[in-house]
């Protein structure tokens, strides 16, 4: 390895394969080799069953959406409506604006529920009516939260997270380049995506995984990782986007491999 390289490194891409491209394109640009293993599957909801929530629901007055898949799935549904938009993170607002309707609301910092709700902007919104765009669960912070603050808060799920499925031959080869010691990372972006990794990694692979280097840009995987006996050194990642995701495997991998890889 050279300074700042990944050079000999392999990393495991864990997120939705749609969502994967920029992180396994930074991982390569920096010499490493991407191992994609998108452990959660996107499944949009019917549009039977997201109009028929709709028509139970107040007309909002601010409509947050905490993922880019909730603006990619949910904003046709909503697009009528003028009102105040939220985005929990740098992510979320990037896909708003891509379709020409940049948040009103955005973290200054952070890309969580805990800093959108920082924002002065959320601060007052007694007698408001708060859509949360979202899957079909999720956190309960950001609605709790609006909710003590005096707002009506509804829920409008537009897609469901499930447990991805691989062949019996793609499985066969991620426990054969996991036992050939090819795999040197991993990065988990949710406690989700952590829970499901452990579900589906082969048998094989449940071998060394204690001492497996995990980087996440989420303190609540690594805690949720310690307590699994997962994981080891982790790393948290200063943001979930590809730069700053590399800036940890980068500096991650030094403290771990040196320049022996």
């Amino acid at each position: 390895m050279t300074s700042g390289s990944l050079h000999g490194s392999g990393v495991l891409v864990t997120r939705p394969e749609h969502q994967a491209a920029e992180l396994t394109q930074a991982i390569e640009s920096a010499g490493g080799q991407a191992i994609l293993f998108p452990v959660i599957a996107i499944a949009p909801l019917d549009d039977s069953t997201i109009n028929h929530c709709m028509a139970g629901l107040p007309v909002p007055d601010i409509i947050i959406f905490v993922s880019a898949n909730a603006v990619s799935i949910g904003w046709r549904f909503v697009a009528d409506f003028n009102v105040t938009l939220a985005a929990v993170g740098p992510a979320t607002a990037a896909a708003l604006s891509a379709i020409g309707q940049p948040p009103d609301i955005t973290p200054k910092n952070g890309f969580d529920s805990e800093h959108l709700l920082a924002e002065d902007s959320l601060a007052n919104v007694s007698g408001k009516n708060v859509w949360i765009i979202r899957g079909e669960d999720g956190r309960e912070l950001l609605a709790a939260t609006l909710r003590q603050r005096g707002a009506s808060v509804s829920y409008l799920p537009v897609y469901e997270r499930k447990l991805a499925s691989f062949s019996a031959t793609a499985l066969a080869a991620l426990e054969q380049d996991w036992q050939a010691g090819k795999i040197h990372l991993i990065t988990a972006m949710s406690v989700a995506t952590l829970e499901n990794l452990l579900q589906l990694l082969p048998h094989g692979c449940q071998t060394g995984l204690a001492d497996m280097p995990l980087v996440s840009p989420s303190k609540r995987v690594l805690q949720r990782a310690q307590e699994l006996g997962v994981g080891n050194p982790l790393f948290l990642s200063d943001g979930p986007g590809a730069s700053a995701m590399i800036s940890a495997l980068l500096a991650c991998h030094e403290q771990v491999f040196g320049k022996q890889i």
